[in-house]
């Protein structure tokens, strides 16, 4: 195979990654807590929580943390002012922004394929006020 060839493989394949599925939601929902906010880890928990998801892992929260942090898609530091205990608190960084950027265009896709979705799904198996006011003419007429 030429290295041509391999080079357009290689971008169709990079296109296929940026392209593909989300697989764990709760990367872009942290991302948009931490876009306008520094937040510590509990919190973000909270507002996972007031997004609505019902049932969070503490523990997969913090990992998927680290693991933001590892690919500097967020930073922290130590917060010590509070009387209390230290805190980590994290915000977003400058790739975290453009990482969310591409997240909200994928999802804004799926919404649109979601909207398509449920619009055929209540045509076909709920009816329509035209079949009601159908039914209720006909019946009307007896």
């Amino acid at each position: 195979m030429s290295t041509n060839q391999n080079n357009k493989d290689q971008e169709k394949s990079e296109k296929a990654v940026t392209n593909s599925t989300p697989k764990n939601f709760i990367v872009p929902f942290l991302l948009l807590s931490l876009r306008n906010w520094n937040l510590h880890g509990y919190k973000l928990i909270q507002q996972l929580i007031d997004f609505g998801f019902s049932s969070i892992d503490q523990g997969n929260v913090y990992r998927t943390l680290r693991q933001l942090e590892k690919d500097n898609l967020i930073k922290s530091e130590w917060d010590t002012s509070s009387g209390g205990p230290a805190k980590r608190v994290y915000s977003i960084t400058k790739a975290g922004e453009q990482y969310l950027d591409s997240w909200a265009t994928s999802l804004e896709q799926y919404q649109s394929m979601l909207d398509q979705f449920f619009s055929i799904y209540t045509s076909m198996f709920l009816p329509s006020n035209s079949k009601l006011n159908h039914e209720e003419n006909k019946n009307e007429k007896k």
